[in-house]
């Protein structure tokens, strides 16, 4: 257990903003659940998380020491579109966790992954995250690649870092875009009070650029092809947000109330691309468009009518 001693500096801030503010390492959400077990306490005393603090109150943080943990085989099934001893590219259904995470430690794609590959995962992203080079979203659909050796994962991150690793994704969006075609080209960070977030931003913020395309227009909606040049988390969703068109049924970044038949955001990871870090060959794959996209897209087409 770490123990941290602070004082505040200012009047009126509220406890668990100052703690997640501090130098210590905590979240918003992680500095309320400490809050909330007794383990930060004001002047001595336990306190409620929304306490208006004072200049010179004393707060004790104690910080449990983290569980050790490693991900575990399971026998779930996998959608495997390409394997070889180097790689293997897998389409990754929608609801399905990427790596293993608070909250979220068994039936994730690793644990699929460790059962049907054993050992051979790079070990690069340590033992939480064996074989993962990029992620996508718990609710995105579609196709991810898959290091088996640390000498594939190297090639392949260095790919997307230079950004000449292709990754096509299909969305449908709330709205009419202005634009058949156009590029966002938006730095994004951490959102600066939900932390759970991202956002469009300046401040401690990475360069963020995503190319779309309108396929088809509805009535209130618009299906479009995005194309990334960077990675960023959450980025086409933080970007077609930005512009007042956020994916359709995201629960996060989109429109409130919004009637839609299904859960979780409508976008799949549709192509993906990139030189094989053994051959030098160009390998390319598309994905389907799965049951939930094309329902939704019929729906649309039959109100447009």
């Amino acid at each position: 257990m770490t123990e941290h001693q602070l004082h505040c500096q200012t009047d009126g801030v509220r406890f668990d903003k100052f703690l997640a503010d501090a130098d210590i390492g905590l979240s918003r959400s992680a500095a309320v659940a400490l809050i909330e077990s007794g383990a930060a306490e004001v002047n001595g005393k336990f306190a409620n998380k929304k306490l208006k603090l004072n200049a010179g109150d004393r707060i004790v943080v104690r910080i449990p020491d983290p569980v050790p943990y490693e991900a575990k085989a399971e026998n779930i099934p996998l959608d495997i579109v390409y394997e070889d001893s180097d790689l293997l590219v897998v389409n990754k259904p929608k609801g399905m966790v990427v790596h293993p995470a608070a909250g979220n430690y068994e039936g994730t794609l690793v644990n699929a992954l460790l059962y049907h590959c054993g050992d051979s995962l790079s070990g690069i992203n340590g033992v939480l995250r064996p074989g993962i080079v990029h992620r996508i979203d718990k609710d995105t659909s579609g196709l991810l690649i898959v290091a088996k050796n640390d000498i594939s994962h190297k090639h392949l991150a260095e790919q997307i870092k230079a950004h000449s690793f292709t990754r096509e994704y299909e969305a449908v969006v709330f709205g009419q875009l202005k634009d058949d075609e156009g590029t966002v080209n938006a730095p994004i960070g951490r959102h600066p009070i939900d932390r759970k977030k991202m956002c469009v931003t300046q401040k401690n913020s990475k360069e963020a650029v995503t190319h779309y395309q309108v396929l088809c227009r509805y009535k209130g909606y618009t299906h479009i092809r995005c194309i990334l040049e960077t990675g960023r988390t959450h980025q086409i969703r933080v970007h077609m947000a930005s512009l007042g068109h956020p994916v359709a049924g995201d629960l996060v970044y989109g429109v409130k109330n919004e009637k839609v038949d299904f859960s979780g955001q409508c976008l799949h990871a549709r192509k993906i691309g990139f030189i094989h870090p053994t051959t030098g060959a160009y390998l390319e794959f598309t994905s389907a468009l799965p049951d939930y996209f094309e329902k939704f897209l019929a729906k649309l087409k039959n109100i447009s009518k």
